[in-house]
Formats: structure tokens, C-alpha cells, sequence
């Protein structure tokens, strides 16, 4: 079944119909989904989730555009929540220079102290990076050498991608390749291998076509699936078994023996 790496269940978009969604996931052949965390706010959110949900796990982490609001008051207690059962990485953490809404040596302070806290504790990370290819490349070969990494929402070159995948990382992708318009991420998906490929949502974010502009949902993995295929040249269904396959590898999840997810 689809594994969704990347989700946003807890965002407020959500709050009108969560429960009624989240209850249609199987019979749309989704499988498992990891939540991820972008604010201090949103953990306790998070942690809401998976216990609620057998087939939602969590991630906690706090994104770039948000680590102001870290001190080692809230650090402390992210070491803490990230040993809960059903948390399986650290994010979603990184570099943002697009909305540029703290400055870059905040963000790099605070990228590799959660770096470090996620070496310390043996877990996976999501990495989010905007606009700060270089400084994210640099930062991940200085200090994320032998970690589990995905570089979410992949939306840099073919060649970084094959530098990342030579790095033993997996890449993130999501709605934005079924987008006409969108070249290098085609581009990066037909080079690198399938067995470094995950696919992602970012919900409520990035909606594929033909929904794009719309609030986005694990439903729509299948348009992402069926889009990695058709650059691929293999099915929708390898694409998914493959995907599934990378994701219980990097999150360290095991198929459940007491139901189809």
C-alpha cells in the first residue's frame, strides 16, 4: 500500500473534517503516513495523532522558519518527546532562504543542533531546504555523513540529486512532478534509482494535478505514483511497492500483522 513520508494532519486545514478523512485512507490504498512537525506548537498535535491513529507515526522537529521560537528550555523537551513510541525521525528541519523569516545563522545553528540531537538518538531526518541548495549540501557533507536522510520536497537539480543518492539519502517527492512546468524535478526523478525515490505530500500543500491549488490529502499519492512511472517506464504499482519498501526501510517500520496497514 501507499506510504505518505511526509504529512501535515495537524494543520488547521484539516480541523473541519480530519476524522472523516483520515477514516477513508485504507480503502484509498494508504497504507502508513508520517506526520511531520514544523513548529514547537505543533508537537503536542503530533503526538495527539499517532496515538489515535494506528497507521499515523510521528516526526518532531521544528522547521526553518520557525526556530526562533527554539531554546534549549524547548530542545530539552524535544530530546524527550522524540523517544515516544510511534516517533520515528526528527522534522521537518533545514534551510529556508525563501521566506527568509529568520536569519541564516539561526537557521544553521539550529539545523545542526537538531542534526546532532538525531545522531545522538540513532533516528532518521526529514530535511527541508528552499532556495539554500548549497548551504544545505555543504551542512549535510559536513555533518550528516552515514545518517538516514530525506531530502524532502526535492525541487533542486539531477546532479545534486545524484550527489545526494551517492550520500546513501532518499529524495522526497511529491505533487509538484505532475506539474507541466516542473523540469528539474522530472529530471532529477528520471535519474535518480527508484530505490532511493519516496513519495510525499506535504498536506494540505502541493496538491498534484489535477487538483493542484486545492488542499491536498495522502488521496492523491496515486497521480504522484502513476507520474514517477511514466518517467521511470514501469508501473504505478512498482513505483508504489518500491516506495512503500524504502519508506518501512528509512522509518524503521515494520508491516503490521493485525490488519492490511
Amino acid at each position: 500500500m501507499i506510504f505518505d513520508t511526509h504529512a501535515h494532519y495537524d494543520d488547521h486545514q484539516f480541523d473541519p473534517d480530519r476524522e472523516t478523512l483520515l477514516g477513508q485512507m485504507e480503502a484509498g490504498g494508504i497504507g502508513t503516513i508520517v506526520n511531520a512537525s514544523a513548529s514547537v506548537e505543533s508537537w503536542d498535535r503530533v503526538l495527539e495523532l499517532t496515538r489515535k491513529y494506528p497507521f499515523l507515526y510521528g516526526m518532531i522537529g521544528v522547521h526553518p522558519d520557525e526556530v526562533g521560537d527554539l531554546d534549549e528550555k524547548t530542545f530539552a523537551r524535544m530530546e524527550h518527546l522524540l523517544k515516544e513510541e510511534k516517533i520515528v525521525a526528527v522534522g521537518e528541519i533545514g534551510l529556508d532562504y525563501y521566506w527568509d523569516k529568520e536569519k541564516h545563522d539561526l537557521q544553521k545553528h539550529w539545523f545542526l543542533r537538531q542534526l546532532e540531537l538525531a545522531r545522538k538518538l540513532q533516528l532518521p531526518v526529514n530535511v527541508h531546504s528552499r532556495e539554500a541548495a548549497a548551504d544545505t549540501m555543504e551542512l549535510l557533507r559536513e555533518h550528516g555523513q552515514g545518517m538516514d536522510v530525506i531530502v524532502h520536497c526535492y525541487s533542486y537539480s539531477r546532479e545534486m540529486a545524484e550527489e545526494y543518492v551517492k550520500m546513501g539519502y532518499f529524495v522526497g517527492v511529491g505533487g509538484v512532478v505532475t506539474f507541466k512546468n516542473a523540469k528539474k524535478l522530472k529530471e532529477a526523478v528520471q535519474a535518480v534509482p527508484l530505490s532511493h525515490i519516496v513519495l510525499e505530500t506535504d498536506c494540505p500543500y502541493l496538491a498534484p494535478e489535477p487538483y493542484r491549488g486545492k488542499r491536498n490529502s495522502s488521496l492523491n499519492l496515486p497521480y504522484v505514483a502513476r507520474a514517477i512511472g511514466e518517467l521511470k517506464g514501469v508501473t504505478e504499482e512498482e513505483v508504489i511497492r518500491a516506495t512503500e519498501e524504502n519508506a518501512r526501510t528509512f522509518y524503521r517500520i515494520p508491516v503490521r500483522k493485525d490488519t492490511a496497514i
